[in-house]
């Protein structure tokens, strides 16, 4: 038998993903159709899919190295994939540099921007440093696609500095999970655009999560 293909779902794979799609491992989706292997894309696929709140709340077992599972975990289904994603950015917009670290393996490797991150301790001193430059920050995250245990994001950030100067940030994540759904490295890429700040589209109350309503991404057009 020949070996299965490599399938799309929703819109057509962006060529600058192509790169990364030739990394991924084929990873078998349970939909009914066997012996298909694919990479399902997201902005299409998640108009079917409605990602329900979901606390992220650490939980923590003493004495442990690699700390306690993040379901979802691996191997991604479409709902599980957009839930991930979901979950990551409430987490992100709490701004809280301790409960974000705990979705990462002890050991997590992170490319952000030119930085270059190890482990948990290096995690948190890099948010608190982050968070203490972008105030009023206010994070959409969105699925562009997953395989298996790795998982394709873009999103954009709205944040001003100390002097008042409105920025609109956007960046593509490539992420990869143990097991138990803890993040084992994070590569991100991210520009900063300059903006007005009656071109801000991101106003919900910042101590709360985006709004289920809120318009996603794709909706606002970025």
């Amino acid at each position: 038998m020949d070996e299965p293909t490599l399938t799309e779902r929703g819109s057509c794979l962006h060529p600058l993903l192509g790169q990364f799609a030739g990394q991924l491992k084929k990873q078998n989706v349970d939909d009914g159709i066997p012996h298909v292997r694919k990479i399902v894309v997201g902005s299409d696929l998640l108009a079917s899919y409605r990602v329900e709140p979901m606390s992220f709340e650490p939980s923590i077992n003493s004495g442990q190295t690699t700390g306690s599972a993040r379901p979802p975990v691996p191997p991604f289904t479409p709902d599980s994939a957009a839930r991930k994603v979901r979950l990551a950015e409430d987490a992100w917009n709490t701004r809280n540099p301790e409960r974000v670290s705990l979705a990462y393996t002890v050991d997590s490797r992170w490319r952000n921007r030119h930085e270059f991150i190890h482990g948990r301790a290096e995690i948190v001193e890099f948010l608190t440093r982050k968070w203490q430059r972008e105030s009023d920050y206010r994070l959409i995250k969105e699925l562009w696609a997953f395989t298996g245990d790795r998982i394709a994001v873009r999103f954009a950030y709205e944040w001003h500095d100390a002097e008042g100067n409105w920025f609109r940030s956007y960046g593509n994540e490539n992420w990869k999970f143990d097991e138990a759904g803890l993040m084992l490295a994070r590569h991100a890429s991210i520009n900063d655009l300059a903006i007005r700040e009656n071109e801000r589209l991101f106003h919900w109350d910042i101590s709360n999560r985006r709004p289920d309503g809120h318009a996603s991404l794709s909706e606002l057009g970025l």
